[in-house]
């Protein structure tokens, strides 16, 4: 049986970022998730409550003297109905509040009355969210046990320039994708503060899956590749702050959030749209390049001649998107490179390191289901040794291969 969609609970504060939660409404329902939301009294001076009916097709709830809610559902029922409540934006006055524990209306009352996690989006002037008192609630609530993720930096609609800019909605949903879908035994994931994670404001340069090089209109020379591992990777850098450029070959997944994706067929345009990619702090080659296409691809469809014989299909050496990365005078800070083996797993990767001039080397054995399955066991080799990987889900291979990353351009 399918696992049910995710229910969220989105409390929409006031403030002129009020409109953006729109946007999170139709990000978590394109994602499979369900949405109810509750429209603070500021909240409704930008957003109506038939917009945001229209978007999560449910009814949106404003006040706690509503009757008929109270008698079918009740604001108790309602606070603990979500796998996650969501404060988007979350105003000065919206925080002060829930660190209080003040319930003066139905939002702050549902707040004090769940027993379910709370992610809060901070949105204001950039001299409210430095205020001494700001701090001082966003330090009591992270005590608490909720989650505030740090607001963006740049210009504001009052005409001042720093931090307190809403995140974008790709970025929030991202954040609520990455705590739905948490692994219960390890606890929530840690991405309060984003801005510290290692690739805020970096440009992170991601490849996926196969290519396909013709040999005629209706047949190509590919491989195995479905590119859930170099997808995963991209979305674990944009969750982790970075800017993500994804370079992916012809596979059938959804764009992450937050992800600058561009579709290409043949090794050479994914070279090409790699190169037009740069400047990068980080490439990742996750991309299963394939090695020869045909040297003169025919431009019909080759037809049996009845006689048995086969044609004979000439190959050509497709460009080495590594190795040209490694010798490029925009070579990123770091360039991981993946090798897919299926025998003598660590020494292949190990020449391939020195060969393709790659700094770091992710290296598995594609001898079984890994290909096109949703786990991996990786070995990643360096310039001081290798180190194996326990078996795991191919996304929590990316957010740690993605923490590694942080840690290593940080230094």
């Amino acid at each position: 049986m399918a696992d049910r969609p995710k229910r969220i609970l989105l409390i929409v504060g006031g403030g002129i970022a009020a409109y953006k939660s729109c946007e999170l409404v139709r990000l978590i329902r394109k994602g499979g998730g369900e949405v109810t939301c509750v429209l603070t009294e500021g909240g409704a001076k930008f957003v109506t409550p038939m917009t945001l009916a229209a978007l999560s097709e449910k009814p949106v709830h404003t006040t706690l003297w509503d009757l008929k809610n109270e008698a079918e559902m009740g604001h108790i029922q309602l606070s603990r109905e979500a796998d996650l409540v969501v404060v988007c934006p979350a105003t000065a006055d919206l925080l002060a509040k829930m660190a209080a524990g003040v319930a003066d209306d139905l939002a702050t009352t549902l707040l004090l009355a769940t027993d379910k996690p709370v992610l809060a989006v901070p949105a204001m002037n950039v001299r409210m969210w430095q205020h001494a008192a700001t701090r001082r609630n966003v330090a009591r609530l992270r005590g608490d046990g909720v989650t505030v993720m740090e607001p963006d930096e740049g210009p504001m609609a009052c005409g001042e320039f720093g931090p307190g800019r809403l995140p974008e909605p790709e970025v929030v949903h991202a954040a609520i994708m990455r705590f739905v879908s948490a692994d219960p035994l390890e606890g929530q994931p840690d991405f309060a503060d984003d801005r510290h994670r290692g690739l805020h404001g970096r440009h992170v340069l991601v490849t996926a899956g196969p290519t396909h090089e013709p040999i005629d209109p209706v047949r190509y020379i590919a491989n195995r590749s479905s590119g859930k591992q170099g997808f995963a990777i991209a979305a674990a850098a944009a969750e982790a702050g970075a800017r993500v450029t994804l370079v992916a070959g012809p596979v059938h997944l959804d764009t992450p959030p937050g992800v600058d994706r561009v579709d290409v067929e043949s090794a050479r345009e994914m070279l090409a749209a790699v190169e037009a990619a740069l400047p990068a702090d980080v490439a990742i080659m996750v991309a299963a390049v394939a090695d020869w296409r045909a040297a003169d691809a025919a431009g019909q469809k080759i037809k049996k001649d009845g006689s048995g014989t086969v044609p004979p299909l000439a190959l050509a050496e497709n460009p080495d998107i590594l190795a040209t990365l490694a010798r490029s005078k925009q070579r990123p800070a770091l360039l991981v490179g993946f090798a897919a083996e299926t025998e003598n797993v660590i020494d292949h990767a190990t020449a391939k390191r020195a060969r393709k001039g790659a700094d770091w080397i992710v290296a598995n054995d594609v001898s079984g289901d890994v290909m096109g399955g949703d786990a991996n066991s990786v070995h990643i080799v360096t310039a001081s040794g290798s180190e194996s990987w326990p078996a795991m889900a191919k996304h929590k291979v990316a957010r740690a291969l993605v923490d590694r990353i942080a840690k290593d351009i940080a230094k």
